[in-house]
């Protein structure tokens, strides 16, 4: 089975996404019944030297919106990274969701030989559109939603495999 670039990617980031914010919300009920401070758990991460709650939830969002204008050829949706409640981190994820909807097939297929050029700081990228969907976005998005996952079950809320992968 052949799947186009647009079928490996934009579904499932929607879906995925919107089962994070499930889980966003079985957290934020989960602070509330169990008195935890809502800060406390979106500034919890799995180790010192890794990324927040917070900060996963950002970097996976940033991955599918950036990804997928990146290889449409358009900019993205500028967000910055405010977000200090579940509520405003819902609303980021419907906000990402709203703009991969803009999306059709014909603006990411084709893109499988695109020159991908950005940077992070100081390093600097440099991908054709297949291998920059393949390696780079799904990786990292997958990366930072599980970590986002991880760190929640880490914290006692009581999600699973279901939660994770949805309907």
């Amino acid at each position: 089975m052949s799947f186009s670039m647009y079928q490996a990617s934009v579904p499932q980031f929607k879906k995925m996404l919107m089962n994070l914010s499930e889980i966003l919300r079985k957290a934020e009920a989960y602070g509330s019944l169990k008195k935890v401070d809502e800060k406390c758990l979106l500034d919890s991460r799995l180790f010192v030297d890794m990324f927040p709650l917070t900060k996963q939830v950002q970097i996976a969002c940033d991955q599918a919106k950036n990804g997928m204008a990146r290889l449409a050829g358009i900019e993205p949706p500028r967000m910055e990274d405010h977000e200090t409640t579940f509520t405003q981190l819902l609303e980021r994820i419907t906000k990402t969701v709203e703009f991969l909807d803009t999306l059709k097939p014909e603006h990411i297929d084709g893109s499988e030989k695109r020159e991908i050029k950005f940077s992070i700081g100081e390093w600097k990228f440099e991908f054709i559109g297949d291998q920059y969907l393949s390696t780079w976005i799904i990786p990292n998005f997958y990366f930072h939603l599980t970590t986002a996952y991880n760190i929640l079950r880490h914290n006692g809320l009581e999600i699973g495999k279901a939660d994770y992968l949805g309907n």
